[in-house]
């Protein structure tokens, strides 16, 4: 495919919300620490504030992060910029992160269904529209992203998408997915099912299309996966994945 997210080094090397296991998540911190370490890609997340601000959050609730109840969609932004964490802006917005990093491809997790039209538009006045790959785990949300943001704006499968992608690999039939669609980003498994097999794997390429792995900390397990031949791989231990990269030659920076 020749869709520009696309054109930097394969296997890529994905920085999980900034590297998370590091204490801090989605933040310009952690950003800045990934990309200082070589990072490339870079996923994260998106959510609305009241007004309608796309910003960049996991979870839908202020709690885990910043130790207060309240809802993101519930706040305006000028009420969620007073909010700090270690004195810093616990919550960037999506304009602010794409401004910052221009070289950067961000993967972006579009978390609610008031955010889409809002992030689409952050990401056109940006002129980010070739560095983003859009994702989500409901299909409904990404047949609406990718109405508004056209095939040229990258996208991944959702959940149910997935499914009848495995299916279609196990039966051998072909598959027609949207054309936007450059990478099927799948946990290795879920619950009991194995997603991630050398058959669904080889199927995937066939279809000329990449298989992202997350979220992968274990050295054993990336070591594992690059063998098996996968296009990318998502960390919350940016060092760890960096070092494995280093000991193949694959790390570019």
């Amino acid at each position: 495919m020749d869709l520009a997210f696309l054109d930097g080094p394969r296997p890529r090397a994905f920085a999980h919300r900034g590297g998370a296991a590091e204490g801090d998540e989605n933040t310009a911190a952690a950003f800045e620490r990934a990309v200082a370490m070589g990072y490339r890609y870079v996923e994260t997340d998106v959510h609305a504030t009241a007004d309608g601000v796309p910003v960049v959050i996991h979870d839908a609730r202020l709690d885990r992060l910043a130790g207060r109840p309240g809802r993101v969609a519930d706040l305006t932004w000028a009420d969620l910029a007073t909010i700090r964490v270690g004195g810093a802006s616990a919550v960037p917005r999506l304009d602010e992160i794409l401004d910052a990093w221009p070289a950067i491809r961000f993967n972006i997790d579009v978390k609610s269904d008031a955010v889409a039209e809002p992030a689409v538009a952050t990401i056109r006045r940006a002129g980010a529209g070739d560095r983003v790959l859009l994702a989500s785990f409901s299909d409904a949300r990404l047949a609406r992203v990718r109405a508004l943001a056209g095939p040229r704006v990258a996208t991944s499968l959702g959940m149910r998408g997935v499914a009848r992608l495995r299916l279609a690999s196990m039966a051998g039939v072909p598959l027609r997915l949207p054309e936007s669609v450059a990478a099927v980003q799948i946990p290795v498994r879920h619950g009991a099912v194995t997603v991630l097999t050398p058959r669904f794997l080889k199927y995937v390429h066939r279809i000329r299309r990449e298989v992202h792995v997350w979220t992968i900390d274990d050295p054993e397990e990336m070591r594992r996966l690059l063998d098996l031949g996968v296009d990318g791989i998502m960390t919350d231990r940016i060092e760890v994945l960096r070092d494995v990269y280093s000991a193949r030659g694959l790390w570019l920076s």
